[in-house]
């Protein structure tokens, strides 16, 4: 993990350890086995393998409910279909794949649990695209049911906030509670493997403090895999993206707050400098130099009357912060996004932390 930067509460350090509502205990561990990452054994890609394993031998005796078409190209709304329907064959072989998978991620997360990082967790939220298909969603609940039966006190629960906003809807959480005073919305980024999705998220702050009502006005995507760009041109593309969202919520009345929070893939320096895990992105975003943070800041200097101030922080832990609101009832919780990784994350509710110790004191 990057370096320590405990002592930073505000807008001033990227990839903080300490934010306004917790302490982020790690993020973007790679754990290993003899067989590679583990988290490759309860990604999506994985899910894809091990239903392609039970495909296999009915291909071949012409008994495959899918036919010809390749794993890769079935949908999760496709999937999700077969669920529904009368066929029953492809519906048993959907919760073949599917306790294999929660076998997997039961694996998975018992080693996360083991380090010393995630000791004591009481909650993981599970998030990422996988989430939102009924597929993973069973894949979830049966991981829960696998763990308890196994008697770990740890609960599973899918991320409440679409995966695809929940990214947006974290960045809120690394800006400080100052900012919501006189604002009313702010920009948000999201940078993954293949898409970036930009928004103007409300923070409807007067209704929920806490942020538990916080909702995406606008956004904006761009698979940018598609297009193949280099590092200086998707930029230059993200910036026009933010600047069009600016423009909309200005005309639309928004009060937007001078500041842009970035989810962003790997280990993010207290620099703003990404250290290792962008290999996805287009271009090398790792060069020494190159500084996101700084290239958004020269192309948007000022929002509204004011500078324009970035934070970037992992999109693991950004899609945790989304639930802040709703894990106020347990000291230590972490998030498993399952897509074409598995991040992860670990965190210190603050204001749990700091309650506990104050009653310590007083006894």
């Amino acid at each position: 993990m990057a370096e320590d930067s405990s002592t930073i509460t505000g807008i001033a350090n990227h990839g903080a350890n300490r934010l306004p509502s917790v302490d982020v205990d790690s993020y973007n561990i790679e754990l290993k086995d003899e067989d590679g990452f583990l988290g490759d054994r309860a990604s999506k890609g994985a899910f894809q393998r091990i239903l392609d394993g039970w495909r296999k031998p009915l291909r071949k005796n012409g008994d495959d409910p899918f036919g010809k078409k390749s794993t890769e190209d079935i949908g999760k709304s496709e999937l999700d279909a077969i669920l529904t329907g009368d066929d029953a064959g492809a519906v048993a072989l959907l919760h073949s794949a599917i306790e294999d998978f929660a076998q997997e991620l039961a694996f998975v997360t018992r080693r996360f649990l083991k380090t010393k990082a995630w000791a004591d967790t009481e909650s993981i939220v599970v998030g990422g695209g996988f989430r939102q298909s009924r597929i993973g969603e069973l894949a979830i609940a049966r991981t829960d049911i696998i763990l308890k039966s196994e008697g770990l006190k740890v609960e599973l629960v899918p991320i409440r906030f679409h995966p695809d906003e929940a990214g947006l809807i974290g960045c809120l959480h690394l800006a400080p509670s100052w900012i919501f005073e006189g604002h009313d919305s702010i920009l948000a980024v999201d940078i993954g493997g293949s898409n970036i999705r930009c928004g103007v998220v409300e923070t409807r702050w007067k209704k929920a403090p806490e942020l538990s009502k916080a909702t995406v006005w606008k956004s904006d995507l761009w698979r940018h895999a598609d297009d193949e760009p280099s590092r200086e041109g998707a930029v230059k593309r993200l910036v026009k993206m933010l600047k069009d969202l600016i423009a909309a919520a200005e005309a639309d009345g928004f009060k937007l707050a001078p500041f842009i929070g970035i989810s962003c893939p790997g280990v993010i320096n207290t620099d703003g400098s990404i250290e290792k895990g962008a290999q996805n992105l287009p271009g090398n975003w790792e060069s020494s130099r190159f500084h996101l943070p700084s290239s958004l800041v020269e192309g948007i200097p000022v929002i509204g009357d004011h500078d324009t101030a970035v934070l970037m922080h992992n999109d693991g832990v950004a899609q945790g912060l989304s639930e802040v609101p709703f894990m106020q009832q347990f000291e230590r919780w972490g998030v498993l996004t399952i897509g074409t990784g598995l991040g992860n994350a670990r965190f210190t509710n603050r204001k749990t932390k700091e309650k506990d110790k104050s009653k310590k004191d007083k006894d």
